[in-house]
């Protein structure tokens, strides 16, 4: 089992396996083995995909429903999604809609259903927010708070620096960020291998700045341990002041943190320094077939959005900047 998570994640599965006794619950079960060990799912995935079919499960208990995916048609689907309405917005939907038509393409390729009835459910319209971005000097005011000041001990604000250097640099996800080990870090070449989406590994290089940050904090890594016992992590990267393999919502939270002291950004999240990075990369010039790989974007329609940012950017530049696009002047009398 992966480090990740993944392992509990499986564990919840089997047991939920034990207790079923109905068949819609051994089918959900079957779709999560089959996530887990041969779609290589990451835990969020397996845990939001089981989440939403067990929701399926229980509103049809609940309705006195046939529990057999094979008996539960179109109609049945539509009441069990019109249900929702009241407390989920669109992309939610959309998402459990998802869920729906992948579990029911898993049992027909199987050969545990015939038909598809979720193929005919149609998703509600989702208006695509424009990534959330900061301007080159917040950035740098995010990055270097760490380094202003006395906000905590010295290894954890090495730690910090280096972790906000890495996301802006590197542009990385925070669960590549907290999955990354030492021996998966070259500061020398000055570039990370990092587990992506579907278990896919990719190169990202980082700057000479976040290759600094790295040195300076794996100078003191050695003193994150725990109190008492004097153990650590010894493969981890980014370390809790226990000497514990940071969480995601860990980095979250920090990322919060730093974000209200360096620009006055509370609501920031580690994926607007991923947005962030992107933006500023193809302002400077970047290829956008680059960037992708950077990221690590299956599709170049994903990475595509950010020309949408960037041309947004431009025309707020233009407006303030070149003469044509200032108010026009009054006629003379």
């Amino acid at each position: 089992m992966r480090a990740d998570g993944s392992s509990c994640a499986a564990i919840r599965c089997l047991q939920y396996d034990r207790a079923v006794t109905d068949e819609l619950g051994r089918q959900i079960a079957t779709y999560e083995r089959y996530l887990e060990t041969e779609r290589r799912a990451s835990p969020r995935t397996l845990e939001t995909y089981s989440r939403d079919l067990r929701a399926l499960r229980e509103f049809a208990r609940e309705k006195k429903m046939p529990l057999d995916a094979r008996r539960l048609d179109l109609l049945a689907l539509r009441a069990y999604l019109a249900s929702l309405f009241d407390g989920n917005e669109a992309p939610t939907i959309a998402r459990k809609i998802s869920s729906l038509r992948s579990f029911y393409r898993f049992l027909v390729r199987r050969g545990l259903a015939q038909a598809n009835p979720a193929a005919a459910l149609r998703s509600p319209k989702i208006r695509r927010k424009l990534p959330k971005f900061l301007t080159v000097d917040d950035a740098f005011h995010v990055v270097e708070a760490p380094s202003e000041g006395s906000h905590g001990d010295e290894p954890l604000r090495l730690r910090d620096r280096a972790m906000l250097e890495l996301l802006y640099s590197a542009g990385l996800r925070v669960s590549e960020l907290v999955g990354l080990s030492l021996d998966r870090v070259d500061l020398v070449e000055r570039r990370a291998r990092v587990m992506g989406k579907g278990e896919k590994e990719r190169i990202v290089p980082f700057g000479p700045p976040c290759g600094a940050a790295l040195d300076a904090y794996l100078a003191v890594r050695p003193r994150l341990r725990h109190p008492r016992t004097g153990v650590q992590d010894p493969a981890a990267l980014f370390l809790g002041r226990h000497g514990t393999r940071l969480t995601a919502r860990q980095v979250q939270s920090l990322v919060r943190h730093w974000g209200a002291l360096g620009a006055g950004r509370g609501d920031l999240h580690p994926h607007a320094l991923r947005h962030t990075c992107a933006t500023h990369l193809l302002d400077a010039g970047a290829d956008l077939r680059g960037i992708q790989e950077l990221l690590g974007h299956a599709s170049l329609s994903t990475t595509q959005r950010y020309t949408h940012v960037s041309i947004d950017h431009l025309q707020e530049v233009y407006d303030g900047a070149h003469p044509l696009a200032r108010a026009p002047r009054k006629p003379r009398a």
